[in-house]
């Protein structure tokens, strides 16, 4: 939707009297879309009427215009969508315009795509303009239904009205097409004419129409695309209950087309019981039959690495992988099926929408919106993803969620017995905790320090098996220094830097998302942002002072907490979520796990729950084959 829509005519009119930047910040306060940065408001006073001169200029004073027009399921915005009729084939036509205020722009060296705007020695880079309406025409093409028949009937200009063509020349370089090409004040003339080649001077509003009101979802293209690319050849089999949800979904989505119904189901499982592998199988399954489908988390680490996990660099796959705040402005029911993993993570309530819930947004979007959770692994304040809590709201529009639990089972890997074991050591479940036995597939050893544990989980990454040390947020996260981590854990002698918070790789050391995955993610510690989510063969978990064992319970330290997000919590929600965060750390293994406490009693306490004789280091263990 856009946040202004109207006639050329009109829009000339009001950019004359000055009143069409004044609409927009009113439109935009009452869409409660945040605080208005002043750039954003000088760029409508200055750019929009260089626009209407040229529309005006071009006798297309009938098309509509769309200003600031949301992408579908994003919070990308394009400046201005025109939409009115193609002159020669008389069918819909639309131009995606891309309004720049710069004067002087260069190519940034060694990319293809990036540009440094301004004169001197700026060095802060933005996308080449081109490249950004691009992706604008390719996210409209393939997230609106009605353009599905229509492959020519989006264009994109990016228009540099302040600008010369001396003083962008590096841009120029770019080659143009359909999507996107380059004009500038002194090819002004040029624009005008391209303009008349795409759109006629009728009345625009039915063009219009259709475009604001079709349904938003995957194209058919883009659909068939995900099937290709997607788990090829089935290389993740799916077992038992698995495999019985993803029947269950496919069965639900069928129904609900046919029968214009909706249906809720919940996948609960804990660590290693599939339910990525699931979510992953029902993207390729839902997709090969055509259906509209839209796999979405809370974690930009654990989608990053999705990406990574289907095997794709096509751009066009990953843009059917996104957060759950996308979903705040959907059309009700607009997918057939909303696969929503790690559901644990959903917020209490909308990012964009003052008084409404995360989840009733999610449930509205699809008409088959499915959860994948773990009721264990909330651990932030205003997190509520639960069965209980979508069940509840589910209820509350009079539908009965289906229920898929996969705790019977772990797929290649982990440990049910351990991972209840966890459960009883913290105090999440009623039964007492039990001395470890430890399991012919699966080890667990409590070490005198921390690097005794490095030297150990070290030797496992020499075999060739995956290891990766995490701790609770009790010491300081510091930006890099000087192009070097900062080691900010410091016990005894042992000094470790957290892993890197940046996108890019930094000194060697790789970037959050791939902390988990890449061989050089080993020299950092992970915390409970970089852990949730990923799985490796041997971890090793530092348990901080946040979290001690007293007598016959735990009791919370939330001194010893250096985390934000937990700052201000009443005592006993910091003791459910710091639970739940070494509930996490602690069952990231699928081959063994190696604790050590920093506090005395519960190193203590470590020691009488694992045996000396289970403390025998393990024989060396094959990797466990899944995905990530």
């Amino acid at each position: 939707m856009p946040l202004l829509r109207m006639s050329g005519h009109e829009f000339v009119n009001r950019c004359q009297q000055g009143t069409v930047a004044d609409d927009l910040i009113d439109s935009h306060r009452r869409a409660r879309l945040g605080r208005l940065k002043e750039g954003e408001i000088r760029s409508w006073r200055n750019s929009l009427p260089a626009l209407a001169r040229v529309l005006d200029d071009a006798g297309l004073q009938h098309v509509e215009v769309l200003i600031e027009y949301q992408l579908a399921l994003s919070s990308l915005r394009a400046d201005v969508v025109l939409a009115g009729w193609h002159p020669h084939t008389s069918q819909p036509s639309y131009v995606i315009v891309e309004l720049k205020q710069w004067t002087h722009a260069r190519a940034l060296p060694d990319t293809e795509d990036l540009c440094l705007p301004g004169a001197g020695n700026n060095n802060r880079a933005f996308l080449h303009p081109v490249a950004q309406v691009r992706r604008y025409c390719q996210y409209l093409q393939e997230f609106t239904t009605v353009l599905d028949a229509e492959p020519d009937a989006v264009a994109g200009v990016a228009y540099l009205h302040n600008a010369d063509v001396n003083g962008v020349a590096d841009l120029l370089a770019l080659e143009p097409d359909r999507y996107g090409r380059l004009f500038t004040r002194s090819t002004r003339d040029q624009l005008v004419t391209y303009l008349q080649s795409r759109l006629s001077p009728a009345h625009g509003t039915a063009a219009a129409d259709d475009l604001i009101h079709s349904p938003l979802a995957p194209s058919r293209p883009l659909l068939r695309a995900t099937a290709e690319e997607i788990l090829h050849a089935d290389r993740f089999v799916l077992l038992d209950q698995q495999q019985v949800a993803v029947s269950l979904v496919r069965r639900a989505v069928k129904k609900a087309r046919e029968a214009d119904g909706k249906e809720v189901l919940i996948v609960t499982g804990g660590p290693g019981s599939g339910k990525s592998v699931i979510a992953l199988h029902l993207m390729r399954h839902l997709a090969h039959d055509r259906h509209t489908v839209v796999h979405a988390t809370g974690s930009k680490s654990f989608t990053r690495t999705l990406h990574h996990a289907v095997g794709t660099d096509n751009p066009r796959v990953r843009k059917l992988f996104g957060y759950f705040m996308n979903f705040a402005d959907s059309p009700k029911n607009g997918l057939d099926a909303l696969i929503c993993d790690e559901a644990h993570r959903i917020r209490a309530h909308s990012v964009r929408h003052r008084g409404v819930r995360q989840i009733d947004e999610l449930l509205d979007a699809a008409r088959v919106p499915v959860f994948l959770l773990d009721d264990h692994q909330v651990v932030r304040p205003g997190e509520m993803g639960s069965r209980e809590a979508i069940d509840q709201a589910a209820a509350g529009r009079g539908l009965r969620p289906r229920h898929i639990d996969l705790n019977g089972q772990f797929r290649n890997g982990g440990s049910r017995a351990y991972e209840q074991w966890v459960l009883r050591l913290l105090q999440l479940t009623d039964e007492p905790a039990t001395e470890w036995a430890d399991e012919r597939a699966f080890h667990v050893r409590v070490v005198d320090s921390p690097q005794q544990m490095e030297d150990l989980l070290r030797a496992k990454e020499t075999q060739h098996l995956t290891a990766r040390i995490t701790a609770g947020f009790c010491w300081q996260w510091s930006d890099p220094h000087r192009g070097h981590l900062v080691d900010d854990i410091t016990i005894g002698s042992w000094r470790k830097p957290w892993n890197l918070r940046g996108e890019s790789r930094l000194d060697g050391v790789p970037p959050s998302w791939l902390w988990a995955t890449d061989p050089d993610g080993f020299g950092q510690v992970g915390c409970i942002y970089t852990a949730q989510g990923f799985e490796y063969d041997w971890n090793g978990v530092i348990l901080g002072d946040d979290l001690v064992w007293r007598q016959d319970r735990w009791l919370p330290n939330p001194r010893a907490n250096r985390d934000p997000a937990l700052g201000g919590t009443d005592p006993a929600t910091f003791l459910r979520l710091v639970r739940n965060t070494y509930k996490v750390l602690l069952t990231r293994g699928m081959s063994g796990t190696i604790l050590y406490s920093t506090d005395p009693e519960t190193q203590a306490r470590l020691r009488q729950l694992v045996p000396a004789s289970t403390a025998a280091e393990p024989d060396t263990l094959a990797p466990a084959q899944r995905p990530t």
